[in-house]
This record gives C-alpha cells, structure tokens and sequence, in this order.
C-alpha cells in the first residue's frame, strides 16, 4: 500500500485547507475558527456525525465502514492549536495574527487527519467505526486530558487510538517510532528562595537570596549527573531567575526559580521531585533562607504499546518501503499521553525534511508531506479493520 493516488489528486485542496489554518493560528482553547472550519468540512464529507464541544472545543467525527461485523472502533488523533510565537517564515498565507503562529506543525495533522476523513466517507473500505478527533490545546492545556475527560473513550467506545506528528529533519514522508517510552513526562517547578534583603554594600547584614538560589541552580544539576542511574534518562533546567527588585544595589528579599523536570520512566518522575525538593530546601537553609518548592506534574510519559506500534509500523512501511523503528525518544512532552493511558496504541512521527525545528519562528510544516501522512491515517482504519473477503 503506496502512498494512495486520491491522495495525490486531493493534495492541492488538502494544501489549500493547511495554509488556512496556518494563515488564522489560535492558541489553547481558543479553536473556535479552527473547530469551525474542521466541523463544517467534516459535514461536506459525508461523515455520519459530528460532534463539537468535546474538552471545550474539540471535534469528533464518526465514519462507519461498509459493514461493522466485529463492533471494532479505532480513534485517529490530530492537535489544532498554535503557538504565541512571531512568524518569520515570509510565507505568503503567513500567521495574520500577530504574536501567533503555526510553529509545531498542528496545522499540517489537521489538515493530514481532514484529507483521510474525506477519503474514508467516500470509500468506507472497512469493517468497523473510524473516530476522527480533532484536539485543542496540546500546547501546555492538556487538551487530549480535557476530551477523555469529557468522555471521548467510552462515549464512542474507543478500542485503539493512533496520533502522528511531524519531524523536521527527518526525509519528508519518511517514518519514525518506536515501542515503550516515545516522549517525556513534563513537569516543572517554582521555587520560592526568601531571605533577608538588605543593601548591596553590607552583605553581612542580609541573607544574600541571589547566591542561595545561584548555589541551588548548581546543585539541581546533580540530580541528573550524580543521583540518576546513568542508564536512565533526566532533565532538569532552570530557565527563570527572577528577582523582587532591579536595582543595582540592592540584595533582593526573595528570588524565584523556574523550570522543568523532564524523564521517560515513572520512578526517575519519583526521583527527580524528590530531588528538586530535598535540594533546594536543605541548600537554602545552609545559607539560613527559607526556600518553598511547588511541583506540578504535567503531561505523562507518551507510551507506545507493543502490538500497536508494530501495527503502525507495517502501516508506515507499505507508505514509505522503510521506517525507523528504533529512534531515540525525545524529551519534550505531548498531551496524547492521555489516550494512550486509556487504551492501547501508538504515535508516530512523518518526516517533515530539512526545515528549522518546531517552535521556531521559520518553521514551516512542508506540505509535500501530506499524502504520506493522510496515507498512514486512512491505512490504520483499513488495515485494523479489514473488510471480509
């Protein structure tokens, strides 16, 4: 199974639907275009329903088969949000909104997930439900939290869900997975460092707030180099120090810290909370400051199931004649995780060739990559759910 033909023949229209979602971004919650726009073409398609307000303002469409003699039901999944990035692509259907653009491709899933929605109600080549989910706010709102709280599983009864993400720097239609971890857990951190603030130019008389929290940026990096199994992965960054006075003079009574604890393994999150706490605290009351740590765990580990990841592989590789199956996981976080805590499946990345990374402010999804990707979406309903001979 090649890449299909009708998806070549629908590319300039597919295309044309990207560059409208990429010309009118909006962030988080905020779809209400975006969803529209989705639904109304969903609508056009043919599809048996459509479903609007899931998690606030996702989308749900459903596309029964041309028999349903199993009561299979598998889920596809794209993000819609953007980012609060300024866009420097020179792109003529560039962001019109500024401060806003499209710079981690969800754009182009949308988009993908839309042409294979059109596909599948003209063809309905299956045996079973196929679930197109349409997902805001995987940018930092835990959109995919929001929907499966907002019953996505159970009200369709979901069996299997399967989401894709495009991969700058990888060949553009290629394919990437691997089983077990695929993205991190996302936490962060606020520390809270109060001493006694005083003037410049009598340090003795104070508690120095700025070298304590200085000496508990250093010491947090141990955690990962130190008390971290080596074989395992970690990352903790600092990347807000932040100062109740700007003055050149003056010792600051309180400093705040922030950042993010990043890991694949459910005992490393255990580790590194532990860590982050024990260390600030005890470093702070060295220097006879009080240091407060709150942490919020984020987005869990994004974990591919075994039997789904070699089902989305055979898939990629009927694609695209080969498929990476042993790519290092990646650090950052990803909202699908929520689904996939639900109910057995995989995530995949299609490559997206030789463009700046995501959340860049000149990325750009590369729209030559849509008729592999809206391959792959339509090709996991009609290969899971294979119409009887």
């Amino acid at each position: 199974m090649p890449v299909k033909n009708r998806f070549a023949e629908l590319l300039p229209e597919i295309t044309a639907w990207r560059r409208d979602f990429h010309e009118n971004p909006e962030l988080q919650y905020e779809v209400h275009r975006t969803a529209g726009k989705v639904a109304e073409l969903l609508r056009s398609f043919g599809v048996d329903e459509v479903t609007e307000g899931v998690g606030r303002t996702g989308v749900v469409g459903i596309i029964k088969g041309r028999s349903d003699s199993k009561g299979r039901v598998i889920g596809l999944r794209a993000d819609m949000d953007a980012l609060p990035i300024r866009e420097k692509t020179g792109a003529a259907y560039a962001s019109k909104t500024p401060g806003v653009m499209h710079a981690c491709g969800h754009d182009g899933h949308t988009a993908m997930l839309l042409g294979a929605a059109k596909y599948l109600a003209e063809t309905r080549n299956f045996d079973g439900t196929a679930v197109v989910i349409f997902q805001p706010a995987e940018e930092g709102g835990a959109g995919g939290l929001a929907m499966v709280k907002d019953g996505l599983v159970d009200r369709w009864g979901i069996q299997e869900f399967y989401g894709m993400h495009n991969m700058p720097g990888y060949p553009t239609g290629s394919f990437a997975i691997r089983e077990g971890a695929m993205m991190a857990a996302a936490d962060q951190f606020d520390i809270t460092v109060t001493g006694k603030g005083g003037h410049a130019a009598k340090p003795h008389e104070a508690i120095d707030t700025t070298l304590v929290a200085a000496q508990i940026v250093v010491a947090l990096q141990s955690i990962v180099s130190r008390n971290l199994d080596p074989l395992k992965s970690g990352v903790v960054s600092v990347c807000v120090v932040e100062t109740d006075s700007t003055a050149h003079n003056v010792i600051p009574q309180v400093v705040k810290l922030k950042g993010t604890a990043r890991s694949l393994a459910p005992e490393v999150r255990d580790q590194l909370e532990e860590g982050i706490r024990r260390i600030s605290v005890n470093v702070a009351a060295a220097f006879g400051a009080v240091a407060e740590v709150q942490y919020d765990r984020g987005y869990p580990v994004t974990m591919n199931h075994p039997d789904q990841t070699a089902y989305a592989a055979e898939v990629a590789r009927s694609i695209a004649g080969d498929v990476n199956t042993e790519m290092a996981p990646m650090m950052g976080g990803e909202d699908f995780s929520y689904m996939l805590l639900e109910r057995p499946g995989a995530y995949i990345f299609v490559g997206n060739g030789d463009t700046p990374m995501v959340h860049h402010p000149a990325y750009d999804f590369d729209d030559n990559a849509i008729p592999a990707g809206s391959s792959w979406y339509a090709g996991m309903i009609e290969t899971r759910m294979p119409v009887s001979a």
